[in-house]
């Protein structure tokens, strides 16, 4: 089969790798139709954290079930899943606690074993505790797929950013970054209820995507210009505020909006935070709440399965290129060179 394999910075090369097979009675082999490039992809791809050459790559595939082990029973062959960018057991006490991102298994779609997330197939290991079934009438619908397959990662975990700042119906809230993250952050503030939405980022064409999205208000300054404007707009800063992007200076802006008592909602992967700290201070003395982390993206699957399937939500539009298996390579630099905000890549 044919993946895409990290060989150095800046290099993404698609090649000839051994299949996957079943080698577990909890595995499943799927036949990846759609996957997509992450922001957080680029990170290794620019050489800012450290991949082995030679690995495969991805973590958002969807797909049709080919084989399943003799234990799996939540899915079959033939059936179209859509696979959350951790895999999780379902058993061990954080999958039952619904924190899918840190059971014991540790496993990933970046192994050798497993496939790598950019390819023609991949392996699951414990399915049962991992795939999530799409209903056969929608199996075929590309428009409802392509809605889908951000649930895979960036829809959850923008909703995970909006839940653990505690957003609901009517309240006003700020979202920092306008990557794919922090766009699928505002669909989920303004499905959550929140009356007005302020969206934080430094490219025009993707706040006009977070009106679109539901945002009510934009701000496109930089640094303390972009606080300031934050904190006029919501008169003194807001109770509910989003971190999207995971650079220092995007959490210490959150920090800096939010409102005493208010809570920061944070998912961006860190990035750059080492070399400093956070402004414990500031919310020491203005009692902010930090919550957030690494989005349990299993754990909301079906609620916003549900929307998307009855027309109510649709994060699609974060596509703004598609390619091929081919032309993963280019998806890498299209993102990186900010010319997409986010690569659907079809089978």
């Amino acid at each position: 089969m044919r993946a895409a394999v990290y060989q150095g910075p800046g290099e993404i090369a698609v090649e000839e790798v051994p299949k996957p097979d079943i080698e577990s009675p909890d595995d499943a082999v799927i036949r990846v139709t759609h996957t997509a490039v992450c922001g957080s992809d680029l990170w290794f791809y620019r050489g800012d954290s450290d991949r082995e050459a030679g690995s495969r790559v991805g973590h958002e595939p969807m797909g049709i079930v080919e084989e399943v082990g003799d234990d799996v029973t939540s899915v079959a062959p033939g059936d179209r899943v859509i696979a959350p960018f951790a895999i999780s057991c379902g058993e061990c006490e954080f999958c039952r606690q619904g924190l899918y991102t840190s059971c014991v298994e540790d496993e990933s779609w970046g192994s050798e074993a497993n496939g790598g997330g950019q390819g023609e197939y991949v392996k699951c290991p414990f399915a049962d505790g991992t795939l999530v079934r799409v209903p056969d009438r929608y199996a075929d619908d590309e428009d409802v797929l392509e809605s889908l397959l951000p649930l895979t990662d960036v829809m959850g975990t923008g909703h995970h950013a909006a839940v653990s700042a505690g957003v609901g119906e009517g309240d006003t809230v700020v979202v920092v970054g306008d990557g794919a993250v922090g766009l699928c952050g505002v669909l989920a503030a303004q499905r959550l209820g929140a009356e007005r939405i302020i969206a934080m980022g430094h490219h025009e064409d993707r706040l006009e995507l977070a009106t679109e999205f539901g945002a009510t208000d934009t701000i496109s300054a930089r640094g303390d210009d972009a606080i300031e404007r934050a904190r006029d707009l919501t008169h003194g800063g807001a109770n509910h505020v989003m971190e999207c992007v995971g650079a220092a200076s995007a959490m210490d802006s959150a920090i800096a909006i939010a409102r005493p008592g208010g809570t920061v909602g944070y998912v961006g992967v860190p990035y750059g935070v080492e070399d400093g700290g956070l402004d414990v201070f500031t919310m020491f003395s203005d009692n902010i709440t930090i919550r957030g982390g690494v989005a349990p993206v299993r754990a909301y699957a079906e609620e916003l399965m549900a929307d998307v399937l009855q027309g109510t939500l649709d994060p699609s539009p974060i596509f703004t290129k598609t390619v091929d298996l081919d032309g993963v390579p280019e998806g890498y630099a299209a993102m990186d060179d900010r010319e997409a905000i986010k690569v659907l890549v079809k089978a």
